[in-house]
């Protein structure tokens, strides 16, 4: 009886420690340069009221204190870790409180293959989620990739966005291109037949999404949500009805300053 008790002590106070710690990291402020970073390099972050500002500015710099950020042949500076931390919070900023399962991003010099190698055939990879072993929690980026994805604001596509999707896609324990968790049970069917018939219109050659959607369902998915967030107006445009959908997925519209779906402030 004694020994459990010890144990239950060890184990609520190694928690309670955790959480200490936690908060302790928390209190540590943004490093000053970061909001000057941010304007000039996420088109996101430029268009929110001071209000959201702060408030991405705050997640931010949540992120980066439980997430290592390390180069792979490359260094690191302040801007690579603003822009892998953009990419992280721009599809969860409609939600008030979610963390990514995530302790490391490697940053690689340019792209890779399937064996996380920067040499040999096949270096065409330029994102991937670990899905177990060694890279397992860790997700690898081409730095020149992440770049682009920020600077190129006339574009439809950004890396680093494209794999935080597959992350919150991979949170219901699969990923297929259906959040389960983040859809109503009656809006899953149809949203599959939207991905299916938008694959069928990119195949037909009718389509101005990224033909690297019609790999299947999950690559869809994160194709066109780095549509949604880095050219929303034309998204909106071009194809309502996938709007719609992200809207309610991700819980906002990029098109407004508050980002809120509905809501005006």
């Amino acid at each position: 009886m004694i020994f459990l008790l010890s144990i239950i002590v060890l184990i609520v106070g190694w928690f309670c420690w955790r959480y200490w710690r936690r908060k302790q990291q928390d209190a540590v402020p943004l490093p000053t340069n970061y909001p000057q970073l941010l304007q000039e390099h996420v088109s996101y972050y430029q268009s929110l009221s001071d209000p959201k500002k702060r408030l991405f500015e705050d997640r931010v710099n949540h992120f980066l204190h439980h997430v290592q950020i390390e180069g792979v042949g490359t260094t690191v500076d302040d801007l690579d870790k603003v822009l892998v931390a953009s990419s992280a919070i721009i599809p969860i900023f409609g939600f008030d409180d979610w963390s990514y399962s995530l302790t490391s991003v490697l940053l690689y010099e340019g792209s890779f293959n399937a064996d996380y190698q920067t040499t040999g055939e096949d270096r065409n990879i330029l994102g991937m989620v670990g899905e177990g072993g060694a890279l397992q929690s860790t997700m690898v980026l081409s730095k020149p990739a992440l770049h682009e994805g920020f600077a190129n604001e006339t574009s439809k596509g950004n890396t680093g966005i494209h794999e935080f999707v597959h992350l919150l896609d991979k949170a219901d324990g699969a990923t297929d291109g259906s959040p389960d968790y983040l859809l109503g049970k009656d809006h899953i069917k149809p949203w599959l037949q939207l991905i299916h018939k938008n694959i069928h219109d990119i195949k037909a050659n009718h389509s101005d999404i990224n033909p690297y959607g019609i790999t299947n369902e999950a690559e869809f998915f994160a194709v066109v949500s780095e549509y949604f967030f880095k050219r929303p107006d034309l998204l909106h445009e071009k194809h309502p009805d996938l709007f719609v959908r992200l809207e309610e997925i991700f819980r906002q519209n990029p098109m407004a300053a508050d980002k809120a779906v509905g809501q005006e402030k």
